[in-house]
C-alpha cells in the first residue's frame, strides 16, 4: 500500500490498532521506550515524530501483513469518511474541479461540459456538465442513509448494523430501486451510464480509467484472487483522468439508464471481484433488473450542475 506523507501520533495509534499490538509489543517493533507509544498516542495529530520514527514507521508498515495494512487504511479512511481526513481537505485544496456535497459528505469532482469518446467503437458523443463521487457508497456512508430513513439495511450486516471492517468497503446487497432511494436521499441520482462511462474513460476515451494498457493490478477483480471487497481509495493507481476510484473491479455500480424504456433492467457497469478483467472495461455492456441484488454490486451518485 501507499506509505504516510507526514505521521503523528494519530497514524502510529492507528497502526498499532491495525496490528493489535500492546503498547509494548508496538514500542518493541518501533524500537522506542514503551513511554512513547502513550505519549504519540495521547498527543495524536498535534505531534509531527522524529525522522528517524517516521522511518522506522514507514519499514514497520511496508512489512507488516498484507489484512494488517488492509485494516490500517480501511481506518485511515474511515477519517475521509467522517470528514476529518487530511488527506481528503488537501485534495479539496488542490482540485477546485471537487467539493464536498451537503447532504451525504461525499467528495463528488466536476466532469466538464463537452464531446467525450463512448463505446467500443468510440463514438462521438455530447454530454452537459455533471458531478459524480469520487468513491463508491460505502457501508458507512449507506448506515447514515439507513439510520436517517429507515430504510432497510442490506443482508451482510450483522443484526442491521455496518460491520466496522466494511465501513470504507463499497456497500453491496443493494437493488437499483435501493441505490435510487439512497441517491433520493442525498439529493443526487444515480449516474446515467453515458455519464459514468465518461467519468471513467476521460474525454478521448481511455481503454480503461489509467490509460489503455491492460494491467488487472489496477483493480480488484477475479484475476488478484481478493474473493471480497476492498477499500474504495485502495486502487490509488487506476484512478480516472478526474481523479475517480474504483470504476474498474471492486463492484459493479447501478446506473440510472433502463436497458429498454420499460423492461425493468437498468445498466450496471465497471465490472466487479467476481468477475474476470475482460469485463472490466467501461465500454461494456452489462444490465440487470432492478430487483436485483448480490455481493458484487454496488453504486455511486452523481448530480446535473
Amino acid at each position: 500500500m501507499a506509505g504516510v506523507t507526514k505521521w503523528t501520533g494519530r497514524e502510529a495509534g492507528l497502526l498499532r490498532f491495525a496490528m493489535r499490538k500492546s503498547g509494548k509489543e508496538f514500542a518493541e517493533l518501533v524500537g522506542v521506550n514503551p513511554r512513547q507509544i502513550t505519549r504519540w498516542e495521547g498527543r495524536a495529530e498535534t505531534l509531527i515524530l522524529s525522522l528517524s520514527n517516521q522511518a522506522a514507521l514507514d519499514t514497520l508498515l511496508a512489512r507488516a501483513r498484507p489484512e494488517d495494512q488492509q485494516r490500517f487504511a480501511a481506518l485511515l479512511t474511515e477519517r475521509a469518511a467522517a470528514g476529518h481526513d487530511e488527506r481528503a481537505e488537501e485534495l479539496l485544496r488542490r482540485d477546485p474541479r471537487t467539493s464536498r456535497h451537503p447532504r451525504d459528505g461525499k467528495l463528488m469532482v466536476l466532469i466538464e461540459e463537452g464531446i467525450h469518446l463512448a463505446g467500443a467503437e468510440n463514438r462521438s458523443l455530447w454530454l452537459d456538465a455533471f458531478r459524480i463521487d469520487l468513491y463508491p457508497t460505502t457501508n458507512r456512508d449507506y448506515e447514515r442513509f439507513v439510520q436517517a430513513t429507515g430504510h432497510r439495511p442490506p443482508q451482510h450486516w450483522p443484526n442491521g448494523h455496518c460491520p466496522a471492517d466494511l465501513a470504507t468497503h463499497p456497500v453491496v446487497w443493494v437493488t437499483w430501486h435501493d441505490a435510487t432511494a439512497y441517491a433520493r436521499w442525498a439529493g443526487k441520482s444515480l449516474p446515467t451510464a453515458q455519464q459514468w462511462e465518461k467519468a471513467a474513460r476521460g474525454p478521448r476515451g481511455r481503454t480503461y480509467p489509467w490509460g489503455n494498457e491492460p494491467t488487472a493490478a489496477k483493480c480488484n477483480v477475479a484475476e488478484t484472487g481478493i474473493d471480497a471487497t476492498t477499500p474504495v481509495f485502495r486502487y490509488q493507481s487506476g484512478v480516472s483522468p478526474f481523479g475517480t476510484f474504483d470504476m474498474c473491479g471492486n463492484v459493479w455500480e447501478w446506473c440510472s439508464t433502463e436497458e429498454e424504456q420499460g423492461n425493468g433492467r437498468y445498466h450496471l457497469k465497471g465490472s466487479a471481484f467476481t468477475s474476470p478483467f475482460e469485463r472490466a472495461a467501461p465500454s461494456l455492456l452489462n444490465t440487470a433488473a432492478a430487483s436485483m441484488k448480490d455481493n458484487d454490486t454496488g453504486f455511486r451518485c452523481a448530480m446535473t450542475v
